[in-house]
């Protein structure tokens, strides 16, 4: 359909234009779109000669658009105060045309037509329709208007300016009696706007009286029922040149029709076929409206027709098309949903979760529902509306749980299933992380999460610059660095919408020895075991150590010894380091027999002091065996110390020796191991410094195997260079 239009003054009548097989055709229908059938063309044209126009292959086809200038007429016109009377612009042929066109007229609805010009005209209404004044549409000046008192059988020529005038356009002018028309336009193309009204007063000779008037009966091709109703109008007789007064009512007499096949057409979701039969379309199910039909109730059944939406009419086949009321039937649960109030699928532990049950289809009222919260609880009722609002649970433990929501009546069953985590909101989260790592070799790092019992949480670790993290489910994770240097770690831990992270830095070096202190069984007993404690005392204790061999170096400064110094002013082309090696054993020794002469020890809290022992030599990275950390279990963190104060001395004297690598041999056959927690007592083995290997064994592995080591360091100290000529044995 291109366009529609309803016709002014009857309810149910329409004029539309459709595309037929790819032509346009006028269609006009009488009980609102239920039927339609194309216009019978006029039987003869202006000159009375016969029109020859056979349907359905020649019919009368209209202009069906409505000026939405006020100036202009439009189209086709209509008016309420004339049932029945209906002027248009046409043609007439096997489609519509918008180059042969003329215009029609109709007295009785669009049951005939009549044609009254063979050009195009603007048509207005005068004297609430009693008289109808037509003006030709043309490009050219005109002089003369026609005037029409019975509705377009004859017209009358009046001239309404002695100049010719370019209309631009008319307007009739509103009220009771409407009979002034005002016309506007130019006397030539460069003149100006010229006014002209016109009042056509004087040639209504009279008064309309009651034999002015007739009755007209509204019919459909003879049908005097339309729309369910018998219509009788009163208008004023064709040809009665009288004006209408102020108190003209159109008196309609309208009378209840008997239901006929004509005022029905297909309820929602059913087509009509060729047999005039409605039957359900292909996409329309009849049974999904028993949706919210409970068992015991009662629904209205579509019999696949309705009443005309208007339509008046009673009795006749007004029974047999209605909807008839039938009792609900069973039906068996189907698509059964279960879903959080929230929409979300994540709850926190020791708070209501409210669980919502919908069902599509089944007899709600006598279906069993049962609800299996997933952690040995479940509900079961026997009604389903008290469940309509939610069902509340409160998880007392965090993890996955599987909630199952069974339904089940007389007719069958139904299951449905979600997912929920129930977590404990995370408050914080330590990286637990060695010291120092040896390059190619897998370490362990761990994400400690309090409270512990959070539930299931997702673990992004991001080693170095990766832009992408490695993702978990355990809170450790096993990795292995390629390169020597400093790493940072990062773990963030995820649990619903929070997110936390900690941040640790690792020292990677080729080789290195660890050495585990143990310290007086005093300190285990003011062990609060916590990190950031076990942090402090790590510094105390390494401050300790730095003082002793500070008064080492100072002891060699005062008798005149710089053995260092002394080695770099003495660099020949070929330069040795055994006797750099010797130093440095040489101050190991002094720390060793500091630590076992009970000389290395700090003040705890006044009152209290912790004295430093060692207690075996070991090549592992430093890492954390237990879930407890006793005072060596914590100390055992802090055991690379002794390789960073060996290096200290060197670290001192650098900027004098650029040229310094220092080889430490490690024990290769030495597996990485854990180290467990001691408690050392007073009575503590002493180690001596034998247990080391010596540098002239150290001497003869490096001839051996010709390679140029470096010694691993865990302060961030700077890399060093070698002289060119100067060569490592």
């Amino acid at each position: 359909i291109f366009n529609i239009l309803e016709v002014a003054g009857i309810k149910g009548i329409f004029l539309a234009n459709k595309k037929v097989e790819d032509q346009i055709k006028t269609f006009i229908t009488y009980n609102k779109g239920r039927d339609w059938r194309l216009l019978q063309a006029p039987d003869s044209d202006l000159r009375g000669d016969p029109i020859h126009c056979l349907l359905p292959f020649c019919s009368l086809h209209l202009h069906l658009q409505i000026s939405e200038n006020p100036y202009t007429s439009g189209s086709i016109s209509s008016k309420e105060t004339v049932p029945g009377l209906l002027v248009a612009t046409g043609n007439v042929g096997p489609e519509l045309s918008y180059t042969e066109v003329g215009m029609f007229v109709s007295s009785d609805a669009g049951n005939s037509w009549r044609q009254i010009f063979e050009e195009e005209y603007s048509v207005w209404f005068l004297d609430w329709g009693g008289a109808l004044v037509a003006m030709k549409h043309t490009s050219m000046p005109i002089r003369h208007v026609w005037v029409s008192f019975d509705e377009g059988r004859t017209w009358n020529k009046y001239g309404f300016t002695s100049a010719p005038l370019f209309v631009d356009g008319s307007l009739v002018e509103p009220g009771i009696e409407t009979q002034i028309m005002t016309i506007f336009g130019h006397l030539s193309l460069r003149s100006e706007w010229q006014l002209i009204k016109v009042d056509y007063k004087s040639i209504f000779s009279r008064r309309c009286t009651k034999d002015d008037f007739q009755t007209w009966h509204l019919h459909n091709q003879g049908e005097p029922c339309v729309m369910g109703e018998r219509k009788i109008y009163k208008k004023r007789k064709a040809g009665a040149c009288c004006s209408l007064t102020r108190d003209y009512s159109r008196t309609v007499v309208s009378e209840p029709c008997i239901c006929a096949e004509w005022d029905f057409e297909c309820d929602y979701g059913y087509e009509r076929h060729s047999n005039n039969q409605c039957i359900p379309a292909f996409w329309f199910n009849p049974s999904s409206q028993l949706k919210e039909c409970s068992l015991g109730q009662s629904y209205l059944n579509s019999t696949g027709y309705r009443r005309i939406v208007s339509n008046n009419c009673t009795d006749g086949l007004q029974e047999k098309y209605a909807a008839r009321s039938e009792q609900c039937p069973g039906k068996a649960p189907r698509g059964l949903h279960i879903l959080t109030s929230t929409g979300k699928l994540v709850a926190e532990q020791g708070y209501n979760t409210t669980f919502i049950i919908r069902m599509e289809e089944g007899d709600l009222q006598r279906t069993n529902i049962q609800l299996d919260f997933g952690d040995g609880t479940a509900v079961s009722y026997a009604n389903f509306s008290p469940i309509e609002d939610g069902i509340r649970h409160i998880y007392k433990s965090t993890g996955i749980f599987q909630v199952t929501a069974y339904a089940e009546n007389n007719l069958g069953s139904d299951l449905a299933a979600l997912f929920l985590h129930v977590v404990c909101p995370v408050e914080r989260v330590d990286l637990r992380v060695p010291f120092v790592a040896i390059r190619n070799k897998e370490v362990n790092l761990t994400a400690v999460v309090w409270p512990s019992q959070s539930g299931t949480l997702t673990y992004f670790w991001w080693f170095g610059n990766s832009t992408k993290p490695f993702i978990t489910l355990d809170s450790s994770i096993s990795y292995t660095f390629t390169s020597e240097g400093m790493n940072t770690i990062t773990v963030q831990v995820s649990a619903g919408s929070i997110l936390i992270q900690d941040t640790k830095d690792i020292a990677v070096h080729e080789y290195f020895q660890s050495q585990l202190l143990s310290f007086s069984p005093n300190l285990d007993y003011h062990n609060p075991d916590i990190p950031e404690w076990r942090e402090d005392i790590g510094r105390v204790i390494k401050r300790a150590l730095v003082q002793k061999i500070r008064i080492f170096q100072e002891s060699l400064e005062l008798r005149g010894n710089h053995p260092l110094q002394d080695l770099a002013q003495e660099c020949l082309p070929k330069c040795y380091h055994l006797d750099i090696l010797n130093y440095f054993f040489q101050t190991v020794e002094i720390l060793f027999n500091a630590l076992n002469q009970n000389l290395v020890q700090f003040e705890l809290k006044p009152g209290v002091e912790v004295i430093v022992y060692v207690t075996q030599l070991t090549l592992a990275p430093l890492v954390d065996s237990g879930a407890g950390h006793s005072s060596s279990a914590m100390l055992m963190l802090l055991s690379v110390v002794f390789v960073g104060l060996a290096v200290f001395l060197i670290y001192k004297f650098k900027r004098k020796i650029p040229w310094i690598n220092i080889y430490a041999q490690v024990q290769h056959d030495k597996e990485q191991e854990m180290i467990g927690s001691v408690s050392q007592s007073e009575n503590a083995p002493k180690i001596s410094l034998s247990e080391f290997t010596d540098p002239e064994e150290l001497m003869d592995k490096e001839l051996d195997t010709r390679v140029i080591g470096s010694i691993s360091t865990i302060s961030n100290s700077e890399s060093t260079k070698e002289i060119p000529n100067c060569t490592s044995v």
